[in-house]
């Protein structure tokens, strides 16, 4: 199965984090599974890195992602259009998260994340962490 992993749950991997659950532990250890990181992923670090959000540098990020044995994901123009189909929602509009959500549903693989959100967008697309 094609899985795309949520920026939090990538950077928790790299970790090692006491974050991961049972459940992402399983998901991302499958061999069967392939796991992808969003291109888009970077990009959030980098803006959250730049305003002194984030102590990870996108370089580390990015490094550490490949040595996890995740596959980057780039955006396509596919995959911006699919997001003018998401629902509107008047207390989650974070461009991050709904680009992923759109390339999950383009490239028909669930999404996997904590970020309880992210799991009114569609009951099929997202693994609950």
């Amino acid at each position: 199965m094609k899985v795309l992993v949520d920026t939090h749950i990538a950077i928790w991997i790299t970790e090692d984090s006491g974050s991961l659950t049972r459940n992402i532990i399983q998901v991302v250890t499958d061999p069967g599974n392939t796991v992808f990181i969003s291109t888009v992923a970077i990009w959030e670090i980098a803006i959250k890195y730049g305003k002194g959000g984030l102590r990870l540098h996108p370089r580390e990020a990015r490094a550490g992602f490949r040595l996890a044995g995740l596959t980057e994901l780039a955006v396509t123009a596919d995959h911006m259009e699919e997001v003018a189909s998401l629902p509107q929602y008047p207390d989650h509009s974070d461009p991050f998260d709904r680009i992923m959500i759109a390339q999950a549903l383009s490239e028909a693989m669930p999404l996997l994340t904590a970020d309880k959100k992210l799991w009114r967008y569609h009951q099929t697309l997202v693994i609950p962490a």
